[in-house]
């Protein structure tokens, strides 16, 4: 069950106005190296976010099963296109980011990893210069978007996305959606600022400051997605929101990695794991490998 901190939340957003706009992020590439250092170590398999990360590695595996080639916009430092990697040894993946910064943690996290199927470079996900039409066969994306200054980036990312996209290939975008007020703003924040780096927690209230609202991405997935591309979020409230293309059968093994997985997380992340299953569950985002 939920913990019960989180229902005067979901109350104050499921019938409050919205009274808190948008304020992008103040820097649109991460480089300040203590800055990254703290995103990353926050994203390891003992961090505070390390349940998050493999929610969505899951899903991911999910939506690109039998994938050659995938796409990741805004990679970061790769903690989670890393365990990406690792679940889904036969894909090739490709990840791109702005920040030199964030692509010289990332690939010294895949090397010690020693992932022979991930590469990098620096490209703009409003642009994607060095990525050629319809080459790839899927395109995933985590927690990136909401670090694009102006709606109208917005569009031109997804736009993007289309264009390099294979005829029916797999989608699968995440990312924060706006919350109504602010006080629910530094309530996700900070929940969990003791087991986390105080920059953390800092760069996380930015980035909920900066999150598009759900009707953005709905309307974004309109004009420029296929079909087939559904938009979701956890229940009620649009904490996260998810475009996804529908889910794959996983081989039997990979199900059971993943539950292995889940279960070698320390107790409270387990939990945590547990809470947004939950929420995205009753949101209508099914299957559930770990159920």
């Amino acid at each position: 069950m939920p913990r019960l901190s989180l229902l005067p939340v979901m109350v104050r957003e499921m019938f409050g106005e919205r009274k808190f706009p948008r304020e992008p992020e103040p820097d649109l590439v991460m480089d300040d190296p203590e800055q990254v250092a703290a995103y990353s170590y926050a994203g390891r398999i003992d961090g505070v976010m390390s349940a998050a990360y493999l929610y969505h590695s899951a899903q991911i595996s999910q939506t690109i099963h039998g994938c050659a080639k995938v796409l990741d916009l805004g990679c970061g430092p790769a903690t989670q296109l890393g365990q990406v990697a690792q679940l889904n040894p036969d894909i090739s993946f490709l990840g791109v980011d702005l920040s030199a910064t964030m692509l010289d943690s990332a690939r010294k996290h895949a090397a010690a990893l020693s992932l022979p199927n991930v590469g990098f470079q620096v490209e703009d996900i409003t642009q994607l210069e060095g990525i050629s039409d319809q080459s790839v066969d899927a395109v995933i994306s985590t927690m990136a978007v909401h670090h694009l200054p102006t709606r109208d980036l917005l569009d031109k990312c997804f736009q993007q996305i289309a264009r390099v996209l294979k005829p029916g290939g797999a989608v699968y975008l995440t990312d924060f959606g706006r919350l109504k007020s602010l006080k629910s703003v530094l309530f996700f924040a900070y929940m969990n600022a003791e087991h986390q780096p105080h920059l953390f927690s800092l760069d996380y209230e930015r980035s909920l400051r900066a999150a598009f609202l759900l009707d953005d991405f709905e309307d974004c997935a309109g004009k420029f997605l296929p079909s087939s591309v559904k938009v979701q979020s956890t229940f009620r409230v649009p904490f996260l929101v998810m475009l996804k293309t529908p889910s794959r059968a996983l081989p039997p093994a990979l199900v059971e990695r993943l539950r292995e997985l889940r279960r070698t997380l320390p107790q409270k992340y387990r939990s945590d794991l547990d809470e947004l299953r939950f929420f995205c569950k009753l949101g209508g985002v099914d299957p559930d490998p770990f159920g």
